[in-house]
């Protein structure tokens, strides 16, 4: 029985000893197989020991990032007496010098204490990390370490002033920002940096808001100029929250430019009520390049005739729209009138007059208007000429469709304008009238019953329109406020303007100049009874100076000072 356990044992072991090696036949011939047919390889397994190996070595350096951050923070703390919380601080938050460290001892494997032993003996510039910490590049703090110090403790006057910061609740990564672009208050004596920040309070600045106002703009702690730009816009009625809600922390501001433009703005006539509107809705014309593109979309618009008065009415009415986007549809708008070969006269004239409408609109490109419209650049000029705002149809986003064979409308309409007016149709007149009225016909006709409705017969508008087509060239606005100024502001009839249409010609500034110097003169017994407008307005200023001016000895001194009042801006008027 026994004998026959073991036989049978024995046969079940070699079955099994011979189905392996056949298993092992198999795996053989398989594994052969697989190697020589390369499309059964996976590349998972290899990326992910490359990844492994990579995850390996990231994780070794971020283990000695630590290990070096915690010297140092050792260092500072046990060793240089630093409060915890700075040390911490410094170490936490200065990577460019921890590793500047960490390559000095490269090759040890214990980090923590190869840097214990570097410290020991090779003591350490403390203002690197310490202006790391602070929010500064080693580009930007090289310049600014000190040559004969080394130890933080050295400069009391530097900590001292860095924990005012801190404990006000500036953040320590933004002291930077103060130390580069006001070094100076680092140099204060105790307590004086602290009573600066608390002025700011007194001046109805909330704790936030100051935080945020001397982290994007240091200067206000040093510069006189950014006092009087917090002060004038006070004065309008700005409320302080308007800073902390406007200034951006990444930006930089240049307080004196900021200030010309704000007295700017206030040169072109906006009361205080207007400018806290205007403000309020348009922040970016102040703080945007610190005004620099307002003041470059007004340099602009003089260039193509506009006056003071036009300027005031621009923005007056200005579109609710960044003041660069606005810099950027205008100039745009102009490059498309230059494509479409407009002469420069009409350019002028539709710049001068539909500013508004230019600066609102982001153009398609006149390649894509012509395929569009299915029409040619001449055609597509005279349209823009006879309504500037069929623009508005044209901007990206606006399907447009093919214009039909035929023009009508808009030439029409202006024709009949002139025609009402009593040009005869196909003449001579009529053609330089065509060229002299800017506008269609709707815009000419609205024009022209503003005449008619300030108290003027329609013939005698329909004269004076024939004889000084450039008042009718304004807009309706522009219209009203010198009729208003006529009758309101000199005390003469709107009749006055029969005998002499090109007052409305002149700017305001240039009115009120000289009916300043002439009320002078006449409260000086050098004038007598009312003059017509044309005596007034319509000589030169030598002419005037020496008719009139030159009557009262003082009279040069106050004529200058007139000039200044009513053209601050201008050297020359």
């Amino acid at each position: 029985m026994n004998s026959l356990l073991k036989l049978r044992t024995c046969s079940v072991f070699k079955s099994l000893f011979s189905d392996l090696a056949i298993l092992q036949s198999i795996k053989a011939t398989g594994l052969i197989y697989i190697a020589q047919n390369p499309r059964f390889y996976s590349s998972k397994t290899f990326n992910q020991s490359k990844l492994d190996k990579k995850s390996n070595e990231l994780t070794k350096e971020n283990s000695k990032t630590l290990e070096a951050q915690e010297a140092l923070i050792e260092y500072f703390h046990s060793t240089r007496n630093f409060q915890y919380l700075d040390a911490e601080n410094i170490s936490r938050n200065s990577p460019y010098f921890v590793q500047k460290l960490l390559k000095s001892v490269k090759n040890d494997k214990d980090a923590k204490q190869s840097l214990r032993r570097l410290f020991c003996y090779n003591p350490v510039n403390e203002f690197e990390p310490f202006f790391e910490s602070m929010g500064m590049k080693p580009s930007e703090y090289a310049l600014l370490l000190p040559r004969d110090m080394m130890y933080l403790a050295d400069d009391q006057r530097l900590l001292s002033n860095y924990h005012v910061l801190c404990e006000y609740g500036i953040s320590p990564n933004k002291i930077g920002k103060i130390y580069i672009d006001a070094c100076e208050v680092f140099r204060y004596d105790h307590g004086v940096l602290l009573s600066q920040l608390k002025s700011l309070e007194t001046k109805g600045f909330s704790k936030p808001c100051v935080v945020k106002l001397v982290t994007a703009c240091p200067d206000v702690l040093v510069n006189d100029d950014s006092l009087k730009v917090l002060e004038a816009l006070t004065d309008v009625g700005i409320v302080h929250s308007w800073f902390e809600e406007h200034i951006l922390a990444g930006s930089c501001y240049n307080w004196s430019k900021i200030f010309e433009t704000l007295c700017l703005i206030k040169g072109l006539g906006f009361s205080k009520e207007d400018l806290k509107d205007f403000l309020c809705k348009h922040p970016t014309v102040l703080m945007e390049e610190s005004g620099a593109t307002f003041v470059s979309v007004i340099v602009f618009l003089i260039k193509f005739g506009a006056s003071v008065d036009d300027v005031f009415l621009t923005f007056k009415h200005f579109p609710q729209i960044k003041i660069q986007v606005f810099q950027s549809n205008l100039k745009n708008c102009y490059q498309f009138l230059l494509e479409i070969e407009m002469d420069n006269d009409d350019i002028a004239n539709i710049i001068h007059t539909h500013t508004l409408v230019l600066g609102s609109c982001m153009l398609k490109t006149v390649k894509s208007l012509l395929n569009g419209l299915k029409t040619g650049k001449k055609r597509l000029c005279d349209i823009v000429k006879e309504n500037p705002l069929e623009l508005e149809n044209w901007v990206l986003g606006k399907k447009v469709k093919a214009l039909p064979d035929s023009r009508n409308g808009f030439y029409g309409e202006k024709i009949q304008f002139l025609l009402n007016l009593g040009y005869i149709e196909n003449s001579d007149e009529m053609s330089k009238a065509l060229k002299l009225f800017r506008g269609n016909g709707g815009e000419l006709q609205d024009r022209f019953d503003c005449l008619v409705n300030a108290g003027l017969t329609r013939d005698a508008v329909a004269e004076m329109v024939k004889t000084a087509p450039q008042i009718i060239n304004q807009t309706k606005e522009v219209i009203e406020m010198k009729i208003d100024l006529l009758v309101n502001g000199l005390g003469y009839n709107v009749s006055s303007l029969v005998k002499f249409p090109a007052f409305l010609a002149y700017s305001i500034q240039k009115i009120k100049l000289r009916f300043a110097m002439y009320n002078w003169l006449t409260d000086r017994g050098k004038t007598s009874g009312k003059l017509a407008l044309s005596t007034i307005l319509a000589s030169p200023d030598r002419v005037f100076v020496r008719v009139y001016v030159d009557r009262d000895p003082e009279g040069s001194i106050v004529w200058d000072e007139f000039k200044k009042q009513f053209f601050p801006n201008e050297k020359d008027v």
